[in-house]
């Protein structure tokens, strides 16, 4: 799978890749990263990405026309069909497992990382789907575009190690994911439950069942609804 960041900053991602399974995933070629600066596309002698807003207002905004042609560069550049184009934005639909596990069946995914004021709403209609990381307002795209890329690049067949990692880390079933233990087994007083010493994988995978279960109506009651 590809991964195609449009972003004003590129060294922001540099040191991330460089690490870790999206390390290994890239030695192994399983994913391919590019990084590509919206500023190759800019205009003029300092390759100027943004304008003052109509009507007056506070900041810069990022130009359509900027965006489209960078957009279209890409679109000559790759023959696979398959490719989805997410614009990073506060007023995106919430990204969470599902979407990640719909984003991981393309081909090719294109991330564009917005900066200043925000986009020329004529930017919404050259994307295919808007996506939030929260109710929150970030400096810039690139931490939303590290978030969605580490989540989808971690389905990627081969990326991690074991399959089971994926299948039953929390939001993967609709629940969050059961407690965990290990050495030692007494921690000042705190003992390892003893179902999960008793190597019965019937009864251990039952109560994992539970102790999830348990655990998102303690604390995320919002997913089961």
């Amino acid at each position: 799978m590809q991964f195609i960041i449009l972003t004003l900053f590129p060294e922001a991602f540099e040191s991330y890749f460089s690490i870790s399974l999206i390390k290994r995933a890239l030695a192994k070629k399983l994913i391919k990263i590019k990084l590509v600066n919206i500023r190759d596309f800019g205009i003029g002698v300092h390759k100027s990405v943004d304008d003052r807003p109509y009507g007056g207002g506070a900041g810069m905004v990022i130009r359509a026309d900027i965006m489209d042609k960078a957009l279209t560069a890409l679109r000559l550049k790759i023959k696979d069909k398959r490719l989805k184009i997410v614009l990073l934005t506060p007023q995106g639909k919430p990204f969470n497992q599902k979407i990640a596990k719909k984003l991981s069946q393309y081909k090719t995914l294109i991330l564009i990382c917005g900066r200043y004021e925000g986009f020329d709403e004529r930017i919404r209609d050259l994307v295919d789907e808007e996506i939030s990381i929260g109710d929150f307002v970030l400096t810039g795209g690139e931490i939303p575009a590290l978030a969605v890329l580490d989540t989808v690049a971690r389905l990627v067949p081969g990326v991690v190690g074991k399959f089971e990692s994926t299948v039953n880390e929390s939001f993967s079933g609709g629940l969050l994911e059961y407690p965990q233990y290990t050495r030692p087994e007494n921690y000042k007083g705190m003992k390892v439950p003893k179902v999960l010493l008793s190597g019965n994988h019937a009864k251990i995978s039952e109560w994992r069942k539970k102790e999830a279960l348990k655990r998102t109506k303690q604390r995320r009651p919002d997913l089961l609804k």
